[in-house]
């Protein structure tokens, strides 16, 4: 059945009259049949029957008093059936405080039979939809908040602490991950320094961008911290390094660009090795940034089983600062609108600018990360797709 003349719901709600007694069905038939609201009627005489239908309409009108189900049992049955259901009991004019009980048991409403009119009725599983409706989207909301907040502080944390003592080494990192509402993606960096005065930098990009990219990557800079800590040779930590990546990784087809550094205690050099990687960016006396060429890069993790990282030696000059950065930020289009990235032409020279026209830069290290990565964005039209970390140690 149906009735006429919507009231504010356009399309019809679909409702599930449980009641085994046909003399009071016939009496909800016909208050419905006269109701201000486009219904759609469906009838159970069962509380077993009822549990088939429910999850198919919007409410359900139920008795108390059914053959197969006597107290508040019907009313369980069919929120654990349909928790999304409305439910609206109807009990006698004897059995009102069963109907407060029910309303205690998660139903919407109760209504007494015979105390009510077609009006009344419909307006009741009208509201009892409407809030059923509101109850469930705050409780979505509410465990969105929850889950938000939770991977929050798991990925809080799991960014880096860097573990350097020197007070004349100064560090400082910018992270973006290009998920939205997250706070980890599959690039990481890390900074240690050993207790023969050594600093270790790393940085890296795992191919990819969801949840397993990021826990791999957070797999690759813990089992990177460990292996230097441990005092693993430099040679051997990339090939334990790509053993660690084939464990973890989701699949074949996942690879890793890094860029390992160790900084000498006397801070005069740094020995580099790239595995695919972009070079980092050495600022020395004057601030032009120009990039640490390698003698060789080798291939990205889990490519090759047998690949090698050479390292490669280079002294620092007076007052030194190097950038190490994941392609993130160069990847993004230029205003020309040709579909060319900015490239790592682009952040050297953005980068010079910055420190040749900001002097005290080096006292606000992040202020010059932000302000590389919002020019990066103002280039790119808007915020940028990939995954971005910066590391910045002067």
């Amino acid at each position: 059945m149906s009735a006429a003349a919507p009231d504010r719901i356009a399309s019809p709600l679909r409702v599930l009259l449980v009641e085994d007694d046909e003399g009071d069905a016939l009496i909800v038939e016909d208050l419905l049949e006269d109701a201000p609201l486009p219904l759609e009627l469906v009838r159970a005489r069962t509380a077993a029957e009822a549990a088939r239908l429910v999850a198919r309409v919007d409410c359900a009108l139920v008795d108390l008093d059914l053959p197969d189900a006597s107290g508040l049992e019907a009313l369980h049955r069919l929120r654990a059936a349909a928790p999304s259901t409305a439910t609206i009991v109807l009990t006698g004019l004897a059995d009102e405080s069963r109907g407060v009980d029910a309303v205690g048991a998660g139903a919407q409403d109760y209504l007494v039979k015979g105390s009510v009119d077609g009006a009344l009725l419909a307006r009741a599983i009208r509201y009892a939809v409407e809030r059923r409706r509101a109850d469930g989207q705050r409780r979505e909301l509410e465990a969105a908040r929850l889950e938000a907040r939770e991977n929050a502080r798991l990925e809080r944390g799991l960014l880096p602490n860097p573990l350097v003592t020197d007070p004349g080494v100064h560090l400082a990192a910018a992270y973006r991950p290009g998920r939205r509402r997250t706070l980890l993606g599959g690039d990481f960096y890390d900074a240690v320094q050993t207790g023969d005065g050594a600093v270790h930098l790393v940085i890296g990009d795992v191919a990819g961008h969801g949840p397993d990219e990021a826990a791999t990557g957070v797999a690759l800079r813990i089992g990177w911290r460990t292996l230097v800590l441990s005092g693993t040779p430099d040679d051997q930590v990339l090939p334990t390094l790509q053993e660690v990546l084939v464990a973890e990784r989701q699949s074949e087809e996942v690879f890793t660009t890094l860029a390992a550094v160790t900084i000498d205690p006397d801070r005069r050099r740094l020995h580099l090795r790239l595995a695919g990687h972009p070079a980092p960016l050495l600022l020395g006396v004057g601030g032009a940034a120009v990039p640490v060429t390698p003698l060789r890069s080798g291939l990205p993790l889990g490519v090759l089983p047998d690949a090698r990282w050479d390292a490669s030696t280079v002294d620092l000059p007076r007052d030194w600062a190097l950038l190490l950065y994941t392609d993130g930020i160069v990847e993004g289009q230029t205003t020309a609108g040709d579909g060319a990235r900015l490239g790592d032409a682009w952040l050297a020279a953005q980068l010079t600018r910055h420190v040749t026209q900001e002097p005290g830069w080096r006292r606000m290290p992040e202020t010059l990360l932000s302000d590389l990565i919002a020019a990066a964005e103002r280039e790119n039209g808007g915020p940028l797709a990939d995954d971005v970390a910066i590391l910045l140690v002067s």
